[in-house]
């Protein structure tokens, strides 16, 4: 008589479990590995302001198309520069853009501010001025609120430190002259060089800008600490004080 719930010896057949189909790959896949290939083969100076934001984007938004995220990003803040600029908490405005993303983004800006400041310690700034306009513009142009940073020189023109003088409002930062003076001193510097953002993106010198560098030239005087210059960064240029003869 025949069990209907076994199966003759030796012939029963295990079965496991069923094989779950991956689909089709997705189409985002492709394209990932063809922005990466073009940079690895030296082609990446052709890709476009998108596709490389993009492929930064890949390292850290895994399984998830980024093409819409690194366009939304240069659509809200305007160019990749300012992107890469932009505070975390205003990266993550941005739908797809979580902490991990955004704390990434942040650290990519703050390499490129690094890599800048090598080329400015490298030699005395005031023969180096293309690397340090450069580097001052990475530093603040993107902040939202005005900065004033202050860089002291030593007797070769050198930086020995880059530091923040003041933080404020959108068209004000309140900076001491006595602290500058009294920082100075400590440091040993012979020399610095005032700098601060305009939010606005205009880094037309105000007239107020223009007072307090005089301020500050009066309370460095005494101690033979010169003001090299003061810069004002914008959106889209640096303007230096003492070459439009303000100072």
């Amino acid at each position: 008589m025949a069990d209907g719930g076994k199966s003759k010896a030796g012939t029963s057949a295990r079965v496991g479990p069923a094989k779950v189909s991956e689909g089709p790959a997705r189409h985002y896949h492709g394209h990932r590995e063809r922005l990466r290939q073009r940079v690895l083969d030296g082609d990446g100076a052709h890709l476009r302001d998108y596709e490389l934001l993009e492929l930064l984007l890949c390292a850290f938004i895994p399984r998830v198309d980024v093409k819409p995220i690194a366009k939304e990003l240069i659509a809200k803040f305007g160019t990749v520069s300012a992107a890469l600029g932009a505070s975390p908490e205003r990266l993550m405005e941005v739908k797809g853009v979580g902490e991990t993303a955004a704390a990434y983004i942040r650290a990519t800006n703050l390499l490129m501010q690094q890599a800048a400041r090598d080329e400015v310690v490298e030699r005395p700034v005031i023969s180096n001025w293309a690397a340090l306009l450069n580097y001052v513009s990475l530093r603040i142009k993107h902040e939202k609120s005005e900065q004033a940073r202050v860089l002291y020189l030593d007797r070769k023109n050198k930086l020995i430190a880059d530091e923040k003088a003041g933080q404020g409002t959108v068209d004000h930062a309140p900076v001491y002259p006595r602290e500058i003076a009294r920082r100075a001193l400590e440091l040993s510097a012979s020399s610095i060089i005032l700098v601060h953002n305009h939010p606005s993106g205009d880094p037309t010198p105000s007239r107020a800008d223009i007072d307090l560098t005089r301020e500050i030239e009066r309370a460095l005087a005494p101690l033979e600490i010169r003001v090299h210059d003061h810069l004002v960064v914008g959106a889209k240029e640096t303007i230096s004080m003492k070459a439009k003869g303000l100072i």
